[in-house]
């Protein structure tokens, strides 16, 4: 049976979260690049705090611990997100991808252009893991990991390429990053990256509906299927003729809209 609060409010919780956390940060990064450093401080201290909050929420198994460590997991890849899309942790390279690049060439010059993020995000996630790591409450851990996989997965298949490559979001001073995206096609591996995501969102909606009524199990379970569900859309999104603006073009300056 479907419950209120362990299925329904953990699922119009994380939408809510997602739609206006990624409005806020689209909003910081397509300010003026004289804003950037605080953004950063801002990011920074949320990232922080968001650590903090998950090692608290850790020790203990109840529903509002639940919701705290998955606040914190989201504050803290704020944190990553604002650094970069600000172009502080995106990588050495900062030009376009050269037209005659091909095969290896081309993704190594595709992986120096965010390689800082990517280790960022890789070292991050291992670091929650170790701390959440035989603790009550795995939430936080768990919510990184899962975007962190998610958003790699969408990475690569801009990398190969994808049908639908518009990026409204995506700030002036980091356009040379579409050099980068493959050609406009369905690739095989897009196939298979949202049957994965639909298959491991079926999963768990599975696992939040025979979970204990109301349980923070089932809280977790739920956030972790809502989330899922975003990430399994956000790969839809890249083979229909969607814009990101369509969504978020309220937080994007006037002359980006």
């Amino acid at each position: 049976m479907v419950s209120f609060s362990g299925h329904i409010l953990p699922v119009v919780f994380t939408v809510m979260v997602w739609f206006f956390a990624t409005g806020l940060i689209a909003w910081l990064d397509n300010r003026n690049r004289e804003t950037f450093p605080r953004s950063l401080m801002i990011g920074g201290v949320m990232g922080i705090g968001g650590l903090v909050m998950i090692l608290f929420a850790a020790q203990s198994v109840s529903a509002w611990a639940v919701y705290v460590a998955f606040a914190g997991a989201l504050m803290v890849w704020a944190w990553h997100e604002i650094g970069f899309l600000t172009g502080a942790t995106a990588g050495p390279r900062r030009e376009a991808c050269p037209p005659d690049a091909r095969g290896w060439a081309r993704f190594t010059h595709a992986s120096m252009a965010v390689i800082y993020h990517e280790i960022g995000l890789a070292v991050t996630a291992v670091l929650l893991v170790s701390l959440c790591w035989m603790m009550p409450n795995q939430i936080g851990a768990m919510v990184f990991m899962l975007m962190f996989v998610l958003r790699l997965s969408t990475k690569l298949n801009l990398f190969v390429g994808v049908p639908n490559k518009q990026t409204d979001i995506l700030p002036g001073h980091l356009r040379y990053l579409t050099s980068y995206y493959g050609p406009q096609r369905l690739h095989p591996l897009m196939i298979a990256s949202f049957t994965a995501a639909a298959a491991l969102s079926a999963w768990l909606g599975h696992t939040a509906y025979n979970a204990a009524p109301g349980s923070p199990e089932m809280i977790g379970a739920s956030l972790l299927f809502a989330l899922s569900v975003l990430g399994a859309a956000e790969h839809l999104f890249l083979a229909l003729p969607f814009r990101d603006g369509a969504l978020w073009g309220w937080a994007l300056p006037g002359h980006r809209s």
